[in-house]
């Protein structure tokens, strides 16, 4: 069995980094990822995929990438639960990275 993905897309936000209680650094990142065909309204659309870095990944993209950015990530696909507020469990599908590759930077605006 196989669990992993490569994905291309834009960051939708700054990346922040936070520190667990154990002190690992972590940071999660949104890339958008256009699809590769138009909807019936003749519109592509874009899906949103949420990714989690760890340590070292996590502390580079935070430094050298920003908004805009077009990032490849290499990871496997995870799913967790965490519980609401109202007793219901709530099921989180994210990309675990394993590499980041800094692709291109959206220019600077003048």
């Amino acid at each position: 069995m196989l669990n992993q993905m490569i994905i291309v897309g834009r960051l939708v936000r700054n990346p922040e980094l936070r520190e667990t209680e154990s002190g690992k650094k972590v940071t999660n990142i949104t890339l958008a990822v256009p699809r590769s065909y138009k909807n019936a309204q003749g519109e592509y659309e874009t899906d949103f995929i949420d990714c989690v870095l760890w340590t070292g990944i996590a502390e580079s993209t935070v430094e050298y990438c920003k908004k805009g950015d077009i990032l490849g990530v290499k990871g496997r696909i995870q799913t967790r639960s965490i519980e609401t507020g109202d007793e219901k469990r709530k099921y989180i599908t994210e990309v675990v990275a394993e590499k980041v590759t800094f692709l291109s930077s959206k220019k600077a605006d003048k």
